[in-house]
């Protein structure tokens, strides 16, 4: 009997491995390699091989064409809406990651909910009993809703149930790390599981036209489990982000074939499931203080919506020899350039002091137009001096020490008119385009904040002053 051919896996990257080994060389993860069984491939033809049908002849169309736009299922809830790209798109995959209990699965079941008025949905749990999710529904309220559930996790049989000709328009799948396919020995979860189950499905997806939304779990690295192999087969990739202990909820798209990526949905978790936050602004900015020093409103852009947001950082003596550098929210290699550039650049220096900066609201900020935020908030707390509490700021900074201007400068600047923000510290604006009776203080260097604040921090009143030679309206 031939021995049945076998290959060895990394659980966490997915990398092929020719032997075991203790230590994975793509991802360095330990004691993450498996022993998998290989696919029987078709054969194709060839020396040694059985000869197979001739294939047809495939068919080329020009680049010149029309198509008619892809039909949307709304859920009815807008943020969600919002992030797929106006909708959910008949026969796509979509992927829902996040941690543990930060709300996929109650932000699923109100989306199938909201999409049972009009549409045939399915509810297929691998993780909780069918009382468990009743539980959860009569929760959030939507216990009437026509969705059928079912607790299953065996791919042939989920396949056998939809494959018929008259299949349901909506699936969820909760979670994809739970299904199984007969043809692997391995534990559902595994890479090869993971991959060979979604496989079936979409396969499924594309036949019958059915939308089908996966929950995939997030691993300690932040990545999904079983990862890149999913989220290069799904149509859609969305993460669900947030802190465990933060009642903000934030829905980022970062892969979408059928609209803009980079959209973000904010929601607020409550006792009655998640509700939608249709002014983000204003309540990422709801519990700020007065003026006070290290704090800075950063007017941000996040897909298509403009988002401010208050970056705070903390200066302090270190009594260690090598000072501790803590970021939140912000990347931690972008904190140690910036504080390079102003030490080489504007003579600032923070040696020997611990500085931690945070994005307050559990946000996670991303873009370079936050460089000069971050710098402006570093020299307030090293001052001790404050913004003026109607001033917003945004702009990147280059290893030369140049304020570089950003994107959709204007919207920035409509979105802190609208939140009541008067004054605004800004890049050189070249093409002079105008936003809102909004005051701009323009800088060119990253040497002309330091005329901003006082020198000597001695002074810890708010900064009023700011250099006129540089302050200009942004018109009407």
């Amino acid at each position: 009997m031939a021995r049945a051919k076998v290959q060895f896996i990394c659980q966490e990257c997915g990398a092929v491995h020719p032997r075991w080994a203790g230590r994975c060389d793509s991802c360095g993860g330990w004691n993450t390699v498996a022993e998998e069984p290989v696919a029987e491939a078709a054969p194709i033809g060839g020396k040694g091989g059985k000869k197979t049908s001739k294939g047809r002849t495939i068919e080329f169309v020009s680049l010149d064409g029309q198509s008619a736009p892809a039909p949307r299922k709304k859920t009815g809830i807008l943020e969600f809406d919002r992030v797929a790209g106006g909708g959910l798109v008949p026969g796509s995959a979509i992927l829902i990651g996040g941690d543990p209990g930060i709300g996929k699965s109650t932000l699923l079941l109100q989306a199938v909910a909201g999409l049972a008025n009009n549409a045939r949905c399915v509810y297929i749990s691998g993780e909780e009993a069918i009382d468990q999710v009743r539980l959860r529904a009569t929760r959030l309220g939507v216990q009437k809703a026509s969705v059928s559930l079912a607790a299953a996790t065996h791919v042939g049989d989920i396949m056998a149930t939809l494959d018929v000709d008259d299949p349901p328009d909506i699936v969820v799948i909760d979670s994809i790390q739970t299904m199984y396919v007969t043809a692997f020995d391995s534990a559902p979860g595994s890479v090869g599981q993971v991959r060979a189950s979604a496989q079936e499905l979409i396969r499924l997806a594309k036949r019958r036209n059915i939308t089908v939304l996966f929950v995939g779990h997030v691993t300690k690295d932040g990545t999904i489990a079983g990862p890149r192999v999913l989220e290069h087969m799904v149509d859609t990739v969305m993460y669900f982000e947030g802190e465990r202990g933060h009642h903000f909820r934030i829905l980022r798209a970062v892969k979408n074939r059928f609209g803009p990526t980079d959209e973000i949905g904010v929601f607020e978790m409550t006792g009655t499931g998640l509700m939608e936050v249709k002014n983000p602004s204003a309540l990422f900015l709801a519990d700020r203080q007065g003026d006070v020093s290290g704090a800075v409103v950063f007017a941000g852009v996040e897909g298509s919506r403009p988002v401010l947001v208050e970056m705070q950082a903390l200066v302090a003596p270190s009594p260690m020899g090598t000072p501790r550098r803590a970021v939140v929210g912000w990347d931690s290699g972008r904190l140690a350039m910036i504080l390079a550039v102003l030490e080489a650049r504007a003579g600032v220096s923070f040696s020997g002091k611990e500085v931690y900066l945070n994005v307050a609201g559990g946000m996670r900020v991303s873009e370079p137009a936050a460089d000069l935020a971050a710098a402006a908030a570093l020299m307030s707390a090293e001052t001790g001096q404050a913004l003026p509490r109607d001033m917003v700021v945004f702009g990147e900074i280059g290893l030369s020490g140049e304020v570089r201007a950003v994107s959709q400068m204007d919207a920035r600047l409509k979105e802190a008119s609208k939140l009541g923000f008067d004054r605004a510290l800004t890049p050189r604006n070249r093409s002079k385009s105008k936003s809102g009776d909004v005051a701009l203080t323009e800088l060119s260097e990253i040497v002309e904040l330091l005329q901003i604040f006082n020198a000597d921090g001695k002074d810890a009143s708010t900064v009023a002053a700011l250099p006129p030679q540089n302050t200009r309206a942004a018109g009407v």
